[in-house]
């Protein structure tokens, strides 16, 4: 019988990297597999008395993150009371309702212009962003400031933002518990940029912020309401950069909301 060769580096790491382990969560590696000491058995003695049960100790505020229901009314609560982007900015890095935010390596809150007309949202971020603390900075990033210069705009004109503020461990997605407990900052920071024009970047954010269960093939393209309390915004989803990378054939629809877009912020206020 042939045994087969011991993997390389190159094919560990390769190997990592597809099973989605591609960032470090500590300094020192951790041996998980190494066998604990375990202390010598004690000699016989004579019989000692059982001892009476202790009751277990109390967990620590700090060890275990609250539970869904108390983590989205904290959020809300939160939220709520944020007068300006930057108060809630430090609200969101002060929050540890969201367990998310243990793994992540940082808050990618927004980037661009918050006077902007117009406000973009994705999912969640990637490692490049978790890296540089910002949204679409990666291979999408790169793709979605393509097609917004495409119709005139760029980061200082326009406002960009993601559901999820920290990056999902492996870039898995987020459960639906975790969008729920994100869900009123992305709200209130709508609110606050208060855009005449707001683009839902992919399904998971298009149903999460639009209320649909429809997916992104039969939403992509139709305006819908966005309602903050305070006034409508006009919303239309749209594919998510990272889709097209992978579905390219389909930026000719993406184009064609991109007019439909510029063609709205053209006629002015709306």
């Amino acid at each position: 019988m042939i045994s087969e060769p011991a993997p390389t580096v190159r094919e560990l790491l390769a190997f990592y990297l597809e099973a989605g382990v591609d960032c470090a969560l500590a300094e020192e590696p951790i041996d998980r597999l190494a066998e604990i000491d375990a202390p010598p058995p004690s000699p016989r003695t004579a019989p000692v008395e059982a001892p009476r049960p202790v009751a277990a100790p109390a967990v620590m505020r700090g060890e275990a993150a609250p539970a869904p229901d108390v983590a989205i009314a904290s959020a809300r609560e939160a939220a709520r009371t944020a007068p300006t982007l930057e108060a809630l900015r430090e609200l969101m890095q002060n929050f540890e309702g969201c367990a998310l935010k243990h793994t992540a390596t940082r808050l990618v809150f927004a980037d661009g212009n918050p006077q902007a007309r117009i406000m973009f949202v994705g999912e969640a971020p990637g490692r490049d962003e978790d890296i540089e603390g910002l949204p679409f900075v990666g291979r999408s990033g790169k793709l979605l400031d393509l097609m917004i210069g495409a119709i005139g705009l760029n980061r200082t004109t326009a406002y960009i933002a993601n559901v999820i503020p920290w990056r999902p461990p492996g870039n898995r997605t987020p459960t639906p518990q975790e969008t729920q407990i994100c869900l009123p900052f992305i709200q209130r920071q709508i609110e606050l940029v208060n855009p005449d024009v707001l683009v839902t970047l992919g399904n998971p954010s298009t149903q999460t912020l639009l209320s649909t269960r429809e997916g992104i093939m039969r939403t992509r393209g139709r305006w819908f309401d966005y309602d903050t309390g305070q006034r409508i915004i006009r919303a239309l989803p749209t594919f998510h950069p990272a889709y097209l990378l992978r579905s390219p054939s389909y930026k000719r629809l993406a184009w064609q909301d991109l007019r439909a877009i510029a063609k709205v912020l053209a006629q002015g206020a709306v």
